[in-house]
Order: C-alpha cells, then sequence, then structure tokens
C-alpha cells in the first residue's frame, strides 16, 4: 500500500507525518487551509519532512479555502505559524507542485487501487478532486480521516473543526462511496498528552524527541489556557496508527451524514449508530423511525490509549534521523 496524507500542519499533523514516515510507504503530502494559511501549512510541511531526512517525501500546496466559504482563524492555540513552539531549520527543497489536486489525482492513477489516504484537516482538496474527477473513487482503496464526532463538537457545541471548516467538502467526500474510516473526538480526545508523556519522550534524547517534546509542551500550555485543562489530545496521529496497529482501535459500521443548514449544527457529522430489531412491517414502527440508509463509514468508538502512546512514543526512540539522512546523501552520491 502507498499513503499520501493530506492536511493542515499544525502541531498533532506533523506528528501524523512522522508515524507515516517512520511506518508506511508515504508517496507524498498536500496541504490545505484549516490549521492555518495553506502558504503556513505548505512551509510547515516542507520544514518537517526535511528535519525528519525525507526530502523526497514530495510536498504538493493544495486549497486556500473552502469549497463555499472564507477560512476560519484558526491562530488560538496554532500560532501565527500554524506550529507554535516548533523551532524548526528552513527546508532545502522547494514544493514539488503548487496543484495538490493534479497532485493528488496523478497519483490515484499511478498507484491505482494501492492508494489509501490519510486526512488530518479540512477535505477540500479530497473534495475538489473528486468534483473534478468523478471516477477518482473508484482509484482509491480508503481515506482514513480525523474529523467528526459521535456526539458533541469543539469549534461549536456541534460540530468538529475539520468538518466545521469546510462542512460542503466533508459532503462531498462522505458521500463518494470511497471506504471511509473516521477516528472523531470522541475517541481523540481520549488520547491526552500528559506531563508525563512528554517526559519519557525529551528522555529519549535525540533531536527529534527535543522537537517533539517542545511541541507537545506548547500545545499542552495553549490548552491550559484556552480549555484550562492539562491534557492535549493527539487527535491526528490516530487516523494514521489504524494502519500500522488497527487493534488499538475498536470500529463500527455506521452511517455518517454531514449537517450543511442547521443554524446550531453546522458541520455536525450525523451519526446513525442505530440498530433495530424485531418486525419493521409495523404500521407504527414505520411512521415513528425515519428508515435507516446504509453504513457509508467505519466509526472509532474505542481506543487502547496506552497502546497508542506506547506506539508513538516507540516510533519516536526507534527513528534514527542521522541514519536516514546518511542513507539519503549516499544514494545521492550513488546516483551522481
Amino acid at each position: 500500500m502507498k499513503y499520501l496524507l493530506d492536511g493542515d500542519p499544525g502541531h498533532d499533523d506533523m506528528l501524523a507525518i512522522l508515524l507515516a514516515v517512520r511506518h508506511l510507504e508515504v508517496v507524498g503530502v498536500t496541504t490545505t487551509h484549516g490549521n492555518t494559511s495553506v502558504d503556513n501549512a505548505t512551509r510547515n510541511a516542507l520544514q518537517w519532512v526535511d528535519f525528519l531526512g525525507r526530502p523526497d517525501i514530495r510536498v504538493a500546496r493544495g486549497r486556500a479555502h473552502p469549497l463555499l466559504n472564507s477560512p476560519v482563524d484558526s491562530s488560538v492555540g496554532n500560532g501565527s505559524s500554524g506550529a507554535a513552539g516548533a523551532v524548526l531549520p528552513e527546508a532545502t527543497t522547494e514544493t514539488y507542485m503548487s496543484d495538490a489536486i493534479a497532485f493528488l489525482l496523478g497519483a490515484s492513477h499511478r498507484y491505482h487501487s494501492d492508494l489509501a489516504i490519510i486526512a488530518t484537516g479540512p477535505l477540500t482538496n479530497i473534495a475538489s478532486a473528486l468534483l473534478a474527477d468523478p471516477s477518482l473513487g473508484e482509484r482509491i482503496q480508503e481515506i482514513s480521516l480525523m474529523g467528526g464526532s459521535l456526539a458533541g463538537g469543539n469549534s461549536t457545541a456541534a460540530a468538529e473543526f475539520n468538518i466545521w471548516a469546510d462542512p460542503e467538502a466533508a459532503a462531498v467526500v462522505f458521500a463518494s462511496g470511497i471506504p471511509l474510516r473516521m477516528f472523531g473526538l470522541n475517541v481523540t480526545e481520549r488520547a491526552g498528552v500528559t506531563s508525563s508523556h512528554i517526559q519519557r519522550i525529551r528522555e529519549i534524547g535525540s533531536d527529534l524527541a527535543i522537537v517533539v517534546a517542545d511541541i507537545l509542551q506548547h500545545v499542552r500550555i495553549a490548552r491550559r489556557q484556552v480549555f484550562a485543562v492539562d491534557d492535549a489530545p493527539l487527535h491526528d496521529p490516530l487516523a494514521v496508527a489504524t494502519f500500522i496497529d488497527p487493534g488499538i482501535f475498536t470500529l463500527r459500521d455506521m452511517r455518517v451524514d454531514i449537517e450543511l443548514h442547521g443554524n446550531h449544527t453546522r458541520g455536525m457529522t450525523v451519526v446513525d449508530a442505530r440498530s433495530l430489531t424485531g418486525s419493521t412491517d409495523s404500521p407504527s414502527l414505520n411512521r415513528a423511525v425515519a428508515p435507516m440508509r446504509a453504513a457509508n463509514c467505519q466509526v472509532a468508538v474505542d481506543v487502547d490509549v496506552d497502546a497508542f502512546f506506547d506506539l508513538l512514543i516507540d516510533s519516536i526512540r526507534t527513528y534514527d534521523v542521522h541514519a536516514i539522512r546518511a542513507a539519503a546523501g549516499a544514494g545521492e552520491d550513488h546516483d551522481s
């Protein structure tokens, strides 16, 4: 399998990229608006893959705006760069291409049916690609996304940020027929980074571990200031971890639709978890219960938090940036 990451780096997007690069075959990163501007997200992605010793991973700049509306201001907690607290050298490589939609469509043809997308931001790029080429859905094996929730939101009382930032795009993706896995707030909010986790990471002592610990410490401080809580959920890496160790999660087939019009519920993921038993031939039942629609998504309903953090921390411990950079340099010398 090949994996394309589509997101808005972003602190937890950076850790999602780290997990993916450590364990999966990543063929590219496409960026979009969300945690920050698409320009910031693209710069952050370039700096991060460069820091990880993988400047060969192609980064493509995506959509700067939602399908229909203006981008939301998400600087609170993320800082003006979108990744406050991350001190990284400037990237030595440039964006491979400025059109993430063309990149995504090209990858779908190149890796036909062997390509999965991991989406950790608003779904604008993927929806735009589907609108440009509806047959894209036939060439994508699966999309694992961080977004939505079984109940409740964070950007509004009903809506999670990634869906709320472009609900029209989310509606296109959820109606596409592509197999989906959804990791919503009901599980990601449970994967909260604590001071103990940060200490375990910092004690690894590598350059990578220190940068990650600094990032997580900033996120914890920002979350404490905004929400008055002491842990900081790592939302996005869960959408990657499912491909590395599926046993960490419990998923259920459900129907998920996106609310587009409610005054208080726009951007809500309306999850139909009903499981009716008995006869449905009763006229009174048919009048009282709206018909259930076919499931279109595997929804995460539980997570083994300790196993997830063990995976993340072990990935940081075993990621040898210097060896990867040396290998890349040797490859360049050989090619020359």
